[in-house]
């Protein structure tokens, strides 16, 4: 008799697709708060806007991914992170608009759902919407077999925020003069990593096991540490002074993200040695042989986040963020001019 084809025997395992779901039910609810009015397995997620003391709500989006990081996941098989990763790259953007974040989705693909790790990622997605003070309330895992190997998997998630439309931080009102406070980042954070990858497994032929004694943890250690999330810094000090522009730092490192909130006939100078330059950076550049302009025009060189804010506000804006705990730095100042100059004692790299 002619075998009966089933859509499990073409790849697709709807029950483990179930299983997954199970098991990732309490971190996606830890995220919940009372403005989540549906629970999992609705076709549409409903959330209901707190528009108390907004005059003109503006709605702001982000999406992203993770990127090649995720191969560093697979290397270490540890899966538990990478969600943060997501949403502190879409996270992060929308506040760069003056928006707190309020609810955030995500997709996953993958070849073969196995249960566990999906479960794995949603966790870090959780822990991310956690600290990011956003409700997890829907999402996608697409089993994709002969697409995807079957023990990868890729990562995109979507956020919504809201802010007044008197309160939207563009960078219109930046001015020369105006000062630019860091905000330290965790590592590499999601960006770079192609050419991390190049530097660490290729040229040095290293594994993601061997321990670094100039960077203090082993190679998966240095490269999987997960993207900061800035809501809490950037409410606290939102509450207080008038932040004139933010600079989530990403792809295009200083060079390329700078620019994208400055004024046209403005610049910034900034001050290199202000800030502590994370050790995998200095590793990276040394044993890489990449110069500095490249570090800075593909990494965060440990500055994730930056502030553009009047210099009378400057000391008070790095005291709430100290009370944070932050450890903020004043990095540089918009000048007249064009562009991102970095400088190290008096020579522009």
């Amino acid at each position: 008799m002619e075998e009966k084809l089933t859509y499990k025997g073409a790849g697709v395992d709807t029950k483990e697709g179930g299983r997954a779901v199970e098991l990732m039910k309490d971190h996606v609810k830890r995220t919940f708060n009372h403005n989540v009015l549906t629970g999992l397995g609705s076709f549409g997620s409903l959330y209901k806007l707190n528009l108390e003391n907004i005059k003109e709500p503006v709605l702001v989006s982000g999406t992203d991914g993770v990127g090649t990081k995720l191969k560093i996941a697979f290397l270490m098989d540890k899966h538990d992170t990478v969600g943060q990763d997501c949403v502190a790259m879409c996270i992060n953007d929308i506040i760069c608009q003056g928006a707190a974040p309020m609810f955030f989705l995500d997709y996953i693909a993958t070849g073969k759902v196995q249960a566990e790790k999906i479960a794995d990622v949603v966790k870090g997605i959780a822990d991310g919407c956690v600290i990011g003070e956003c409700s997890l309330i829907g999402g996608e895992t697409a089993e994709m077999p002969a697409f995807y190997d079957d023990e990868e998997y890729d990562i995109a998630g979507f956020a919504v925020g809201i802010v007044d439309r008197d309160k939207i931080i563009d960078g219109s009102s930046i001015s020369e003069g105006d000062m630019v406070v860091g905000l330290t980042s965790s590592g590499i954070h999601s960006n770079g990593y192609s050419l991390v990858r190049k530097i660490f497994f290729e040229k040095l032929d290293m594994d993601v096991a061997d321990y670094i004694d100039e960077i203090g943890m082993t190679v998966g250690e240095a490269l999987l540490a997960p993207t900061r999330i800035y809501v809490k810094p950037f409410k606290a000090v939102q509450e207080k002074y008038d932040i004139k522009g933010i600079v989530h730092i990403t792809g295009g490192g200083f060079y390329e993200n700078i620019p994208r909130i400055i004024p046209e006939g403005l610049g910034v100078d900034i001050q290199a040695g202000t800030w502590e330059v994370p050790p995998v950076f200095k590793y990276m550049k040394e044993k890489g042989n990449i110069d500095a302009r490249e570090m800075f025009s593909t990494f965060n060189m440990g500055i994730g986040m930056m502030l553009i804010v009047k210099p009378e506000d400057m000391e008070g804006v790095v005291r709430t963020l100290e009370a944070k705990g932050e450890t903020p730095s004043v990095i540089g100042r918009v000048v007249k001019g064009e562009g991102v100059r970095i400088i190290r004692n008096g020579e522009v790299i």
